[in-house]
């Protein structure tokens, strides 16, 4: 494609930032002393680190489709508690993720990057707060081929009614190329001010199980890690660490698992 202008090469993008005019709009904007709320619309991660340490608040809108105003409007004007969740980790700078023509996994999603993220895979604020407590597992030892079922109360904290998206992530500690947590369950649940519920949530036998370097799915046995949230248990300065809980069950025994 005929561009020629800074962070494109051609149609390719060299990096993640705004494009320079956008940046430069948004840097006069906050100049200026006026209230500024920054509304994305991409379809992919952006660097967006200046607007992340000098905008007071940043509303992801994704590609919404024709009623897109209506819904920024709404979240805006607070007539509901946005509850999305990022799909994916939004990096400090290209500089951060593998060589486009390395395959290896290292490095690369949420799961193996062990940078420090803009903001990561599962994150999202509301207009409320939330907390997880009194986390509990059906069985605390499991055998290859069994089931897990993870319960935890969760509160809202805060003053208006929300949405909490649970999610519950997996650490293999000890075991060679095992990913740093994954995404295991997830489960939404509406919350009035000062209100509680008690959420259960499957963990089918195949999302406890690892993918070894030569492709296998296999239960390995040994402890398990898990932490119950409103994001992954991570943080960094201008960023809080997630609400949540940690536990931790005993896989017993080993399977291959089909692929």
């Amino acid at each position: 494609m005929p561009i020629k202008i800074p962070g494109f090469a051609g149609g390719d993008r060299t990096n993640f930032d705004l494009p320079q005019a956008q940046q430069d709009l948004l840097t006069d904007l906050v100049a200026s002393g006026k209230p500024v709320v920054l509304v994305l619309m991409n379809g992919s991660a952006l660097a967006v680190n200046w607007a992340d340490e000098h905008v007071p608040a940043i509303l992801e809108a994704w590609y919404p489709g024709e009623e897109g105003g209506t819904a920024v409007a709404e979240a805006l004007a607070g007539d509901f508690s946005p509850s999305g969740k990022l799909p994916l980790t939004f990096y400090k700078s290209v500089e951060q993720l593998a060589p486009f023509d390395n395959y290896d996994m290292k490095g690369r999603t949420y799961r193996y990057f062990r940078g420090e993220a803009l903001y990561p895979f599962g994150y999202g604020l509301s207009y409320t707060t939330f907390a997880f407590s009194n986390l509990k597992f059906d069985k605390d030892s499991l055998a290859a081929n069994e089931d897990l079922t993870a319960t935890v109360v969760v509160k809202n904290t805060g003053k208006i009614a929300g949405d909490a998206v649970v999610q519950i992530y997996l650490s293999h500690p000890g075991i060679d190329d095992a990913p740093i947590r994954s995404l295991a369950g997830i489960r939404r649940v509406s919350l009035n001010p000062d209100e509680s519920k008690s959420v259960s949530i499957e963990i089918p036998n195949r999302n406890l199980s690892v993918v070894t370097p030569e492709g296998a799915r296999r239960i390995i046995p040994g402890k398990v890690q898990v932490w119950v949230g409103d994001g992954q248990p991570v943080a960094r300065v201008g960023l809080a660490r997630a609400a949540g809980v940690p536990g931790t069950i005993t896989l017993q025994g080993s399977a291959i698992l089909p692929k």
